[in-house]
């Protein structure tokens, strides 16, 4: 089948030259694996609008061979100017014509770039979140902090924007998703627990390395921003990776960011890399929330007896250096680990109600809600265990 696809694939025309994509030598790649077929080729030259068009042929071409589900089509370009085709006299681009929400979600390999920042449409409040070092529990804090957060009542979203290590889809149990664009070409967030989220991981294989440069990263980075319906969100979470590099950078520039969140260990190795994290933020004059210790200490299943595995108030001794807040401190459970293992994040399940990290992580999410809605009343007491719980 993959030399009829081929053969397919290299008689699309490119509407802009009339020339076929053979002729031309367009494609970069073409793959057929099980019933998923995966393309890619060099679109310099081709608009936008063009763009479209080539797709709705290579559907058209393969419809009687693969279903459209199963047709994953990937583009690069070393001319960013090409974009900008489309564009009209007055700097605005045509409408496409609406389609229907049935077809499969494409990100974009381009190279960012970093621009005017303006706010995300649909969204509140932004919140990086970030940790300097990696392997101190982020990404399993944001998730459960947006759990939380939508048991305050807030409609919560989250950016997985660890590209090179998305963790999201697994912790939210939704390792097998595959987001849909609706009719004006946005790219529909997957929801889980009540929670809206997007990541890289839903586009790529589990076992796949990302080999690629900081700018092509940016890109989708800004496409997970302004290409996703994030329609109705109080609260956007960005998950970012370790580090202080330029997919930081650009990402933080390109957005207006309200607000940054500091996670470490209580361990110096950790603390040392946070406390760049925090300049970083400062440099781009975020406004620092604070900071989180995580896995502050170790409540022992059998005895009950709390252990400082990874030292014992490092985060707190930082907080008064470096001006900033102490959030919390969130102590180990197993089943914290073994939630985010299960696709079952600790905070969804009500059983959970009145241990040491369910009182920890409410206690975060109140403070920072507080830093966002000053004036709003403080819940009554016993509110929050009348909260019903949340449902995949």
């Amino acid at each position: 089948m993959l030399d009829e696809i081929k053969k397919r694939l290299n008689e699309i025309k490119n509407p802009a030259t009339g020339q076929s994509f053979a002729s031309e030598n367009r494609w970069q790649h073409i793959s057929v694996d099980g019933d998923k077929v995966t393309g890619q080729y060099n679109r310099d030259g081709i608009s936008p609008v063009e763009k479209r068009a080539i797709e709705g042929e290579i559907q058209k071409c393969l419809s009687d061979l693969v279903g459209l589900d199963n047709i994953i089509i990937k583009t690069t370009s070393s001319q960013s100017q090409d974009v900008f085709k489309a564009l009209d006299k007055d700097g605005v681009a045509p409408k496409a014509a609406p389609v229907e929400p049935t077809q499969p979600a494409q990100i974009k390999t381009g190279h960012g770039t970093v621009g005017t920042k303006k706010p995300v449409p649909g969204v509140g409040k932004i919140i990086a979140i970030g940790s300097g070092k990696g392997g101190v529990g982020k990404s399993t804090f944001t998730a459960n902090l947006a759990i939380t957060l939508a048991k305050l009542g807030h409609k919560v979203g989250v950016i997985d924007a660890d590209i090179y290590g998305p963790s999201l889809p697994m912790i939210f149990g939704k390792r097998e998703e595959k987001p849909r664009s609706n009719s004006e070409r946005k790219i529909i967030p997957v929801e889980a627990f009540g929670i809206k989220f997007m990541s890289f991981g839903f586009f790529i294989d589990e076992k796949d390395p990302v080999i690629w440069r900081g700018p092509m990263l940016g890109g989708v980075l800004n496409q997970f921003l302004f290409d996703v319906d994030w329609t109705g969100t109080d609260f956007l979470l960005i998950d970012l990776p370790p580090g202080t590099g330029d997919i930081q950078l650009s990402m933080i520039q390109n957005a207006h960011v309200d607000g940054a969140i500091i996670i470490s260990t209580p361990q110096d190795v950790a603390l040392l890399d946070a406390k760049k994290g925090l300049e970083m933020f400062k440099k781009l004059n975020l406004p620092i929330v604070g900071m989180v210790e995580n896995m502050s200490s170790f409540i022992c299943n059998h005895c009950g007896t709390e252990h400082h595995i990874f030292g014992e108030g490092g985060v707190g001794r930082a907080v008064e250096q470096l001006e900033t807040q102490l959030l919390g401190q969130i102590p180990l459970e197993i089943e914290l680990r073994t939630g985010s293992d299960k696709g079952e994040p600790y905070m969804a399940q009500e059983s959970f109600e009145g241990r040491p990290v369910w009182n920890s992580f409410m206690s975060v999410t109140q403070k920072v809600e507080r830093f966002f809605m000053p004036n709003k009343a403080p819940p009554k007491p016993g509110l929050m265990s009348k909260i019903f719980g949340m449902n995949k």
